[in-house]
């Protein structure tokens, strides 16, 4: 029946659920079940309702958190770290959150759950990811889920039926364009593209009207609120999206993609708790593994998604990251050339463009 939400309508409301603190149960298909519960939301209330539950709980963590604590990942990717009798909150959090690691160094000795399937911990780290939120999530066995789920009124996920969903990208559809004449070029369209599983929404800024039959000269953009609003100087992705679009207004034609996959796909808070470790001597890539992210979360194909369903099959791409050409040309997208990019260099984010190039692969 159509009322019912289907298995992306179910995520989206689990991701919403973890963001307000709620727990979520989560069941695979050999009768296994957990209650997760983010560990940056939980509650002092709600950890000890789910102590009260019996069993052993653990704070699952991801793989390159697990590495700055010192803890073993007997999973591989992740790791499940018991919660002891006498942890509080401040605990937990200090597990999932590396913003006290210099002044609190040692948090051990951490035991680790090596026994069991991880599966449903590994959903319940995708969900919290996915969801703007540390990378993170308490978790706690329960008998018989479904039940749980009824007399507890939860949001239930069933990992077959997740697993595919949370691996790949949610299919974009259009929603409206209008008109939008700009400083650039008068001849302005924006196009705005919403995806099917509640996410943020992507935009595509058409300056001029570009010929579709010719590669067109284009920019994938990821949003950055403080440089792009504020005018950050510790980034340099203000001057690229105003180089941008004064190139392709000089030109007469080009399209800019404006995906919102903020901080690298981390999300506005997560960047700013990676700020605030790189204030303590950590570069961008040591901060986002401390915080339990990889290098870079974002996922270009959405680019190339959006440049087909408006037509376009090649670009002239202005870009200094060689991992964006490789997705354009792997999704079925010609780079004819890259342009390169180079503006925005400051005092202040000097280090961070030296380890984009060192780190990241960057053409600097």
């Amino acid at each position: 029946m159509s009322l019912i939400p289907d298995i992306t309508e179910l995520l989206a409301r689990a991701r919403a659920d973890l963001r307000m603190g709620v727990p979520i149960v989560l069941v695979d298909d050999n009768g296994g079940s957990v209650l997760a519960i983010s560990a940056e939301t939980i509650t002092p209330q709600r950890l000890a309702d789910l102590r009260s539950l019996g069993g052993a709980p653990v704070v699952a963590i991801t793989g390159r958190r697990a590495e700055t604590l010192k803890a073993r990942a007997y999973d591989g990717d992740l790791a499940r770290v018991l919660i002891p009798a006498d942890a509080d909150m401040a605990w937990v959090q200090a597990v999932a959150d590396p913003s006290d690691d210099l002044n609190a160094p040692m948090k051990g000795p951490l035991m680790t759950e090596r026994q069991g399937n991880a599966n449903l911990h590994r959903i319940a780290i995708a969900l919290a990811k996915s969801a703007r939120l540390l990378p993170a999530a308490v978790v706690l066995p329960v008998e018989d889920g479904r039940n749980f789920v009824a007399t507890h009124g939860l949001t239930c996920i069933d990992h077959s039926r997740a697993a595919p969903h949370l691996a790949d990208r949610s299919a974009l559809h259009p929603v409206v364009a209008a008109r939008l004449p700009m400083e650039v070029s008068e001849a302005g369209r924006l196009h705005v593209f919403r995806p099917e599983d509640g996410g943020e929404e992507h935009y595509a800024v058409e300056v001029g009207r570009p010929d579709r039959s010719k590669p067109v000269l284009a920019r994938l953009h990821s949003a950055c609120f403080t440089g792009d609003i504020m005018g950050s100087l510790k980034c340099d992705c203000g001057p690229q999206l105003r180089g941008a679009l004064a190139q392709m207004g000089a030109e007469g034609a080009g399209v800019l993609l404006y995906l919102n996959q903020e901080g690298r796909g981390i999300g506005l808070a997560n960047k700013m708790r990676a700020y605030f470790l790189q204030d303590q001597g950590f570069d961008t890539v040591e901060a986002n593994h401390r915080l339990g992210f990889e290098d870079d979360e974002r996922d270009f194909r959405l680019g190339s998604d959006i440049l087909k369903s408006l037509g376009f099959s090649s670009v002239r791409l202005l870009t200094n990251n060689p991992a964006k050409i490789a997705m354009m040309e792997r999704t079925g997208i010609a780079v004819a050339e890259r342009v390169p990019l180079k503006v925005g260099e400051t005092a202040h984010n000097r280090g961070y463009l030296e380890t984009k190039a060192a780190k990241s692969g960057h053409l600097l």
